[in-house]
């Protein structure tokens, strides 16, 4: 499985939507309205699962499908 199916896999099961719901390029928040504790939540949740140390900020200011890959990716 490809990070962005992953990454999607992972922030769905949290966040209770499906995972086409998530769209590559908004963010989130826009997206499907994640607020600042779910998004916190995110963060651990994607740490887990891909063996990262992650900032929130790094989340929060970077927060689409495609700027999270690109953070994970980064640290990988």
């Amino acid at each position: 499985m490809d990070t962005k199916s992953k990454l999607k896999e992972v922030l769905a099961d949290l966040l209770k939507v499906k995972p086409e719901e998530l769209k590559d390029d908004l963010s989130l928040q826009d997206s499907i309205g994640v607020d600042s504790t779910e998004m916190v939540e995110s963060v651990i949740a994607i740490e887990k699962a891909f063996g990262v140390k992650l900032s929130p900020r790094e989340i929060t200011k970077s927060s689409s499908i495609n700027d999270i890959e690109k953070v994970i990716l980064s640290k990988a």
